[in-house]
C-alpha cells in the first residue's frame, strides 16, 4: 500500500465520524476498523456498517470480548450507567480501553503496511478518561515503534488525533464543514436495538450541548 493509506479506528460516534471525514479530506485513502467488544452499547457496530456503506469505503470489524474483564458500566451489566454528575473517572471507563484498541489497529496497520493510524481522542469536552489525555498517546506511539518490526525497520506507525484539543462544539462545527452526516452518528452508552439515545448519560450530555453552542442542528434521535 502506498503512504496515503490511513487505517481509523471508527465507532460511528460523533468523534470517530468527524476524524474519519478529516482523513479524506486530507487526501487518504481510508480503512475503517470497528471494534466490538461486546459492549452495552452494540448498535454503534450496525450505524458503523450503514455509515461506511454510506461512503462507499472499506472496513473491517474485530471481536474481542471485554466483559470477561469488566470493570465498567459499559462492559457489565450489574453496573449502572450514571446520568447524574460525578467526580474523577466515571464508571463508564473501559480498563485500557484505548490500549487495547490501538495495539489491535496498530497490529493490523503494520500487516497491511499502512503507516498512518486515525483515533479521534479528546481532552477538552470528555469524561475525563486518562487514555484520551496527549501523555498517553505520545507514550504509546513511542511504545509501539519500540515494539514492531515496522518501527525498528524506521518506517514508523504514527498515531493521529486531529480532535485531540478541540471542544465538542468546535468538533460538530468542523466536522459540519466537512459534510459529516451527524445524523447518522451515535453516541450514547444506552442505546436500544433501533440506536434511539438516552439523552441522559455523559456522552448524550456532551453531544447535546456541542451541538446548541455549534449552532448545527441537533439530529439526534432518543427515546423519548
Amino acid at each position: 500500500m502506498g503512504s496515503n493509506q490511513a487505517l481509523i479506528l471508527f465507532s460511528c460516534g460523533l468523534d470517530s465520524t468527524t476524524v474519519l471525514h478529516h482523513a479524506i479530506s486530507q487526501g487518504y485513502k481510508c480503512t475503517a476498523l470497528t471494534i466490538d467488544y461486546n459492549q452495552r452499547h452494540k448498535y454503534e457496530i450496525q450505524a458503523s456498517k450503514n455509515y461506511l456503506k454510506k461512503l462507499q469505503l472499506n472496513g473491517f470489524i474485530f471481536k474481542i470480548d471485554l466483559t470477561q474483564i469488566g470493570g465498567s458500566a459499559l462492559t457489565d451489566s450489574k453496573i449502572s450507567v450514571p446520568i447524574s454528575n460525578h467526580d474523577g473517572i466515571p464508571v463508564t471507563y473501559v480498563p485500557a480501553r484505548n490500549t487495547i484498541f490501538l495495539s489491535i489497529a496498530a497490529a493490523y496497520a503494520e500487516k497491511m503496511h499502512i503507516n498512518d493510524i486515525f483515533i479521534g481522542v479528546n481532552q477538552v469536552d470528555y469524561s475525563g478518561y486518562p487514555d484520551c489525555r496527549p501523555e498517553f498517546i505520545q507514550s504509546f506511539s513511542n511504545m509501539i515503534n519500540l515494539g514492531t518490526k515496522t518501527g525498528v525497520d524506521g518506517r514508523k506507525l504514527n498515531i493521529h488525533t486531529p480532535l485531540i484539543d478541540m471542544s465538542k462544539s468546535e468538533i460538530i462545527k468542523y466536522g459540519d464543514s466537512l459534510g459529516v452526516d451527524y445524523s447518522q452518528t451515535v453516541s450514547c452508552y444506552q442505546l436500544d436495538n433501533e440506536g434511539r439515545a438516552c439523552g441522559k448519560c455523559d456522552s448524550c450530555k456532551f453531544r447535546k450541548e456541542g451541538f446548541r453552542l455549534s449552532g448545527v442542528k441537533d439530529q439526534t434521535i432518543y427515546k423519548n
